[in-house]
């Protein structure tokens, strides 16, 4: 048995703003001065009519003061009952509606209640209300008029108050669903304003939340390096106590250095923080010349052969080399490509010293006549006691996180871990990453 679809749901009417004391004082004023008004108008109908009577009925004066004393009362009664009609729309523009059907005051309580029952754009709520106001106006004048004061209405006459009245609800059913248009386009675009806000918000605090991580990961991939270099030789100052007067200034020297290229580092990605936008601004630095400060150029696969005499002056075992295809410099690689190169190398270095102090280290940079970039890191992987005995390879830490997400940016993707020989590899493959 197939299933038919389940019908869309029907939009809920957007609800009628909240009146003030004046916006609601003034329609009252006007649905009161056109009650009276026709009042006065029914009125003096009322009275002609019956003055052309032949023979005019027994008490004829009594009766006409009863019809058009109730027909006052009822008129007011209906524009009492209008304060409700946001509550119950349905509801009053109904009875507002029948009501004029013995009462012509009431006939501007139902004018505003059917306005007010259009806004709301529901078809067949106006249509039934209008049928009610046809069905009125018919019994007023083939019924009411003729049982009380006035004289029977032709079926021409009847016709054309008819035909008047579907004019009218059709003129105050267009006034209605105008303001209910209106006031929906305003909701919407006041909600779209609101939606943009708050997207702007969400977008400014995801800029924000983009810039810390950026912070994170210059400051690991810049000064991890380097603060490893200083603890290496600082350790050596700590246990080394045969260390001779001539050597241990040499080390502290190294110590010195290394501290002072650190500072010196961390300036430079503080000053590409600050000229990239971000609020951090350099010690130094006027707030009003931030943005004239230069950002300083990042490490490229240009200071490798650096970077590893760095690693071999702390006393690692590092043999590196480049298989380049024909017509390939390091010097000429994509900046990006370059820059992401070099902070894999100098991540893996790092972590071969934090993790397997000792260990050699084999670099290998390669481009490809497609011109793809490759680098391998490897070194022996090291490993720590883990339950029962069982040896359980050494964690990893966050930088290896902030290098695969370099890579992707950068068109290609990262891979560590252990290889089929026992070493731990970081291989970093960048497909057009040198051209």
């Amino acid at each position: 048995m197939s299933h038919l679809p389940a019908p869309a749901p029907v939009p809920a009417p957007v609800p009628p703003p909240a009146l003030g004391a004046w916006s609601r004082t003034w329609r009252y004023v006007v649905v009161v001065l056109v009650a009276l008004l026709v009042w006065v108008v029914v009125a003096w109908d009322t009275i002609t009519a019956g003055g052309t009577r032949e023979v005019p009925p027994a008490g004829d004066d009594l009766v006409v003061g009863v019809v058009l004393a109730l027909d006052g009362l009822l008129g007011l009664g209906m524009v009492a009952l209008l304060p409700l009609r946001r509550s119950h729309p349905v509801l009053v523009a109904g009875v507002t509606t029948a009501v004029t059907a013995v009462s012509g005051a009431a006939v501007a309580a139902a004018a505003l209640a059917i306005v007010s029952l259009a806004t709301r754009r529901r078809w067949r709520e106006v249509v039934g209300v209008a049928a009610v106001l046809l069905g009125a106006t018919l019994a007023y004048e083939l019924l009411y008029r003729p049982a009380t004061t006035g004289p029977a209405a032709s079926v021409v006459g009847a016709a054309g108050s008819a035909g008047l009245a579907l004019l009218v609800v059709g003129a105050l059913v267009a006034t209605g669903s105008f303001v209910g248009a209106r006031r929906e386009l305003l909701v919407r675009l006041r909600e779209r304003a609101e939606t943009a806000e708050r997207q702007r918000a969400v977008e400014t605090e995801a800029a924000r939340e983009a810039e810390r991580l950026r912070i994170a990961r210059e400051m690991h991939d810049v000064l991890a390096h380097r603060i490893s270099l200083v603890g290496l030789h600082a350790g050596a100052l700590a246990y080394r106590t045969d260390l001779s007067r001539e050597e241990t200034a040499q080390v502290a020297t190294v110590v010195q250095e290394n501290a002072h290229v650190a500072l010196e580092e961390l300036r430079e990605v503080l000053g590409v923080l600050r000229s990239g936008g971000g609020t951090e601004q350099a010690e130094g630095v006027e707030p009003g010349r931030a943005d004239e400060a230069a950002e300083p150029p990042q490490p490229t696969l240009a200071e490798l052969p650096a970077l590893v005499a760095d690693a071999r002056d702390a006393g690692q075992v590092v043999t590196w080399h480049a298989d380049l295809a024909p017509g390939t410099d390091l010097r000429r690689v994509p900046v990006t490509a370059s820059r992401t190169a070099f902070r894999v190398v100098q991540e893996g270095l790092t972590n071969a010293r934090r993790h397997a102090p000792g260990a050699p280290v084999d670099v290998l940079v390669t481009t490809t006549p497609s011109g793809a970039l490759e680098v391998r890191v490897g070194n022996p992987a090291p490993v720590t006691a883990g339950a029962h005995g069982a040896d359980v390879p050494a964690p990893t830490g966050w930088g290896l996180t902030g290098l695969r997400e370099r890579a992707a940016l950068a068109g290609g993707r990262l891979e560590a871990g252990r290889d089929e020989h026992g070493l731990f590899v970081l291989a970093l493959h960048l497909p057009g990453g040198a051209a």
